[in-house]
């Protein structure tokens, strides 16, 4: 399968490229801003499986022209995508009085626009005998209902126009080969959670959700299509 992972230079992406490469059936298109941690992520990956295939390729997905860039220097590498995980994210922890105008913006650039971005130019490489799988990642914290956090208002309200985009995009194409579909995450021992709430301890690892998606990613597309799941087991 070909793969495609945003946000991979830490966290769950960094786990998620670990997982998938140790099939070298599987080539993966990994990219954060920094190539030095991609090319750490690379290097890992070489040591789990020798014959992994891995292409590291930096991108800023806040600003439109690396997005644009990210485009071009993927089409000289991969004809097709099976699976796009839109995993990469931005968090503003700031109450909601003292949020600027560039702090809403960078997450909305990140959490919204890029996504938006990548899948009007990746979906035409999705077409294909196979059902192919847009798993965009969100957060418990903007799903409808759920338990809300001051503070993080800029971040829970990307991640609920996340799931809207989601179940929107399933519908407009459910006549392609492609499903869309969101797992709203719960508290995972990752770097943004501790950005969110300082000194919380997840009762999740990035390697176990990491898990969790991978498997989702590679199979959940035979069974649902614009479905949101909610994936935590506590509050926040």
């Amino acid at each position: 399968m070909n793969i495609v992972i945003t946000g991979a230079s830490r966290g769950i992406g960094f786990e998620l490229a670990k997982i998938f490469c140790l099939n070298t059936n599987n080539t993966i298109v990994i990219t954060a801003r920094s190539i030095e941690k991609l090319n750490e992520l690379k290097q890992a990956c070489i040591r789990l499986n020798p014959n992994s295939k891995i292409i590291p390729i930096a991108c800023d997905l806040s600003n439109s022209d690396a997005v644009s860039n990210f485009i071009l220097e993927l089409n000289k590498h991969l004809s097709t995508i099976d699976i796009l995980i839109n995993n990469a994210g931005a968090i503003v922890n700031k109450p909601f009085l003292e949020l600027s105008q560039a702090d809403i913006e960078h997450v909305y650039k990140v959490n919204v626009f890029s996504v938006i971005a990548l899948i009007q130019n990746l979906l035409p490489y999705m077409e294909q005998k196979t059902k192919s799988h847009i798993v965009n990642i969100s957060s418990i914290g903007g799903f409808q209902g759920s338990a809300k956090f001051a503070g993080l208002s800029a971040y829970s309200s990307s991640k609920a126009a996340l799931t809207c985009l989601t179940e929107c995009l399933a519908e407009e194409f459910k006549d392609m080969n492609t499903a869309f579909n969101c797992l709203a995450l719960g508290a995972t021992q990752t770097e943004m959670l501790e950005e969110a709430f300082p000194g919380y301890k997840a009762p999740i690892t990035a390697a176990q959700m990491a898990e969790y998606i991978a498997d989702f990613s590679k199979n959940a597309q035979k069974y649902m299509n614009g479905k949101i799941i909610p994936v935590s087991l506590s509050t926040p």
